[in-house]
């Protein structure tokens, strides 16, 4: 499974950024995907998720400023970042789980190289 995160950026304070990550199609039909990110001297946090069926889960830190989607033709799973704050900047990351819908790191088999996004105040 290979996974191609793309999208990061600079950015300023309230402003978006929209993250992609491929996969096959197969993977997206089978797997929760899911997007995390990791700052400077901190652990990998959990961003959002959604499943082969289509729910979505958001962190409460992101929630009402992110949005988790899926778009099946392009075979991409879609990060839409809006209202950015400097706390945002991390290097993110796309993984795949199989068959469980989990927000948990150690869950997800796969992962995509991260991208940066860094927010500027």
């Amino acid at each position: 499974v290979q996974l191609q995160a793309s999208g990061g950026g600079l950015v300023q304070a309230g402003g978006s950024l929209r993250l992609s990550c491929a996969a096959s199609s197969r993977t997206l039909r089978t797997s929760t995907m899911g997007w995390f990110r990791q700052a400077p001297g901190k652990e990998r946090e959990f961003v959002a998720a959604i499943s082969w069926r289509g729910s979505t889960y958001h962190a409460d830190s992101v929630k009402g400023r992110f949005t988790i989607s899926r778009d099946n033709a392009k075979s991409t799973v879609l990060l839409q970042m809006n209202s950015l704050k400097p706390e945002d900047t991390a290097v993110y990351y796309c993984a795949a789980a199989s068959l469980t819908f989990t927000s948990t790191s150690a869950a997800y088999d796969y992962w995509g190289q991260g991208t940066q996004v860094t927010v500027s105040r």
